[in-house]
């Protein structure tokens, strides 16, 4: 029998409100597996969910966004970045029609129009990696792998984009040491808990958006930890290095987690992000770090199993 997503009240885990989550397709609308190829792509890294069947994926070394239809297993490069940009993690404001892109050692993030793939705005954030990014009803949380802080771009309900704020964070998510920290991010329904992901630690942390105070979510250890993706009490923690994603069950107080299952294939090859569509279908990008020049693929997988 097909599991569910299931939700807790008390939690009210997703990763972004549900004005901002993709149009969800029916389960059988989306195949449970195959590779995507991101024609003539040099990099890649980040990849978000749009409306129905559509899905957005960055090239990491030049900023180029990718357009794709999950159903006709097809993409095409949408937006040319301009020179000096960059694209890591994104997530998509089906809402506003705004694509969000961490801009990794750039120190900014980006905002594209996902009607005409048009810049909206290019906003300094820090400087370091900027390597993720979250949705919440009022703006855009971003992580920096260099820095023990989180950046919150304002959005208002007409798209209009506000002045950035930087949030210190306290306790152990804010463990800065040399390579990569704070990686892949999701925010609480109700925006009031952020969730972050820790490459070096192999651990994920509760973080308070209004103090920065951070705990660690105990029982479980993610090595190699990258994007995360949060719908009622799953997380799905990709875990590049070793060519998998470890879905986990959280407690209702946030406090803990179990793993449930591993999601592995074949296809694998360094995954970074990752988008759900529906129920029962996970993208994810390959990023194929440190390797010889192949094609750059999304992979998709069974959510469950």
């Amino acid at each position: 029998m097909r599991q569910t997503v299931r939700r807790r009240a008390a939690a009210g885990l997703a990763a972004s409100l549900s004005l901002l989550l993709p149009t969800a397709l029916p389960a059988s609308a989306a195949s449970p597996s195959g590779e995507i190829v991101l024609d003539g792509a040099t990099s890649a890294e980040g990849i978000a969910a749009g409306e129905g069947k559509t899905f957005y994926a960055g090239e990491l070394t030049t900023g180029d966004i990718f357009r794709g239809d999950i159903r006709k297993g097809t993409a095409t490069r949408f937006i040319d970045a301009p020179a000096g940009r960059a694209a890591a993690g994104m997530k998509a404001d089906t809402c506003r029609h705004l694509l969000f892109v961490a801009g990794a050692n750039t120190g900014k993030a980006f905002v594209y129009d996902t009607n005409t793939g048009k810049p909206v705005a290019d906003v300094d954030l820090a400087k370091g990696f900027i390597n993720d990014v979250t949705l919440t009803s009022e703006g855009a949380w971003f992580t920096n792998s260099a820095a023990a802080e989180l950046y919150f771009l304002p959005v208002d309900e007409h798209g209009d984009l506000g002045k950035v704020k930087t949030l210190k964070l306290s306790g152990p998510a804010a463990d800065v040491k040399q390579g990569f920290n704070l990686n892949g991010i999701a925010a609480s329904e109700d925006g009031k808990v952020l969730i972050v992901a820790h490459s070096l630690n192999g651990a994920l942390y509760t973080v308070n958006p209004k103090n920065g105070k951070s705990a660690e979510i105990r029982g479980v250890k993610v090595p190699f930890v990258d994007g995360i993706l949060v719908r009622g009490d799953n997380v799905w923690a990709v875990q590049n290095q070793l060519n998998q994603i470890t879905r986990l069950d959280l407690s209702t107080d946030l406090s803990s987690a179990v793993v449930r299952n591993t999601i592995k294939s074949d296809a694998f090859n360094i995954p970074t992000t990752v988008a759900l569509f529906g129920e029962d279908t996970l993208a994810a990008v390959n990023a194929q770090f440190n390797q010889p020049p192949s094609p750059f693929e999304v992979v998709l997988v069974p959510a469950w199993k």
